[in-house]
């Protein structure tokens, strides 16, 4: 069971523990593509369990969500219905020259581009995917945050939750490489049913505001905004009409970026 991530292989379990009962995802990232002239056709990369592509869909968009999960998609399928689901990894995929006027990518899905290489096979797909004057709009965790507090020792995170009668219980621990810009979490659930702990671990590239810029602006993409919120995981949250701080140092960032110029091959991306 080590080797399991328990909340992508029980997607009910992860919006139970990730609840968004105003589905703040979804509005914050409508309000961005409309503010910004967005067409229809949107592209939700690493979309979970398909909460923010229905809201998306129920705005009326044509919303194609993409995952690497088959536990996720089959829920959003079944629980989130109306966008086109189907299985993509986001480091490279191609699901059709200019067949999207936006793609969305959501809660630090960009930052499982561990590598040079494969974040730049994520932007050279999200370039092929989009329309000419088509827009990215991504929100992650702010690598300036993270490691700006490399030297701290963080006392682990502790939470509890029921889901079907079941208490489940984590304690998070959080560690930050500063040499290799990476944020390592690991993560320990039990529950009260009598079940063996599941150690779970992962990690996430660190990008710094100036570094995410260089890198979706040698992509192909013009930046339009890039800020550290208000947004759907800050606090406070976003509300519909909130105007962004201007600032890069809280510790999410919030970046759209329109498809300006083909990209040249050497920066496509490839191994």
């Amino acid at each position: 069971m080590n080797d399991r991530n328990l909340l992508t292989d029980n997607p009910a379990l992860y919006e139970t523990r990730f609840p968004d009962a105003e589905r703040l995802a979804g509005r914050w990232t409508e309000e961005c593509l409309r503010g910004h002239g967005s067409g229809a056709r949107v592209l939700d990369i690493g979309c979970g369990t398909g909460r923010d592509a229905a809201h998306l869909h129920a705005a009326g968009r044509t919303v194609t969500g993409a995952d690497l999960s088959d536990a996720m998609l089959r829920y959003a399928a079944r629980h989130h219905p109306g966008p086109r689901y189907l299985r993509a990894d986001l480091r490279r995929f191609d699901l059709g020259a200019g067949s999207f006027d936006a793609v969305v990518c959501l809660d630090s899905a960009l930052l499982y581009c561990r590598t040079d290489a494969e974040l730049a096979g994520c932007l050279a797909s999200c370039h092929r995917a989009l329309a000419p004057g088509g827009l990215l709009v991504a929100e992650m965790r702010n690598g300036a945050y993270f490691l700006g507090r490399a030297h701290r020792d963080g006392a682990p995170a502790t939470h509890a939750f029921t889901h079907e009668g079941v208490t489940y219980r984590s304690v998070t621990r959080l560690r930050v490489d500063a040499a290799r810009h990476l944020l390592h979490r690991s993560r320990t659930w039990t529950t009260d049913d009598g079940s063996p702990p599941v150690e779970q671990r992962s990690a996430w590239r660190l990008l710094l505001p100036d570094e995410l810029h260089r890198t979706v602006t040698g992509a192909g993409f013009e930046v339009l905004a890039l800020h550290d919120g208000p947004g759907p995981r800050t606090e406070p949250a976003w509300r519909e009409g909130a105007f962004p701080r201007g600032t890069t140092t809280g510790d999410r960032l919030h970046l759209i970026a329109r498809r300006r110029a083909p990209i040249p091959t050497a920066q496509q991306g490839q191994p």
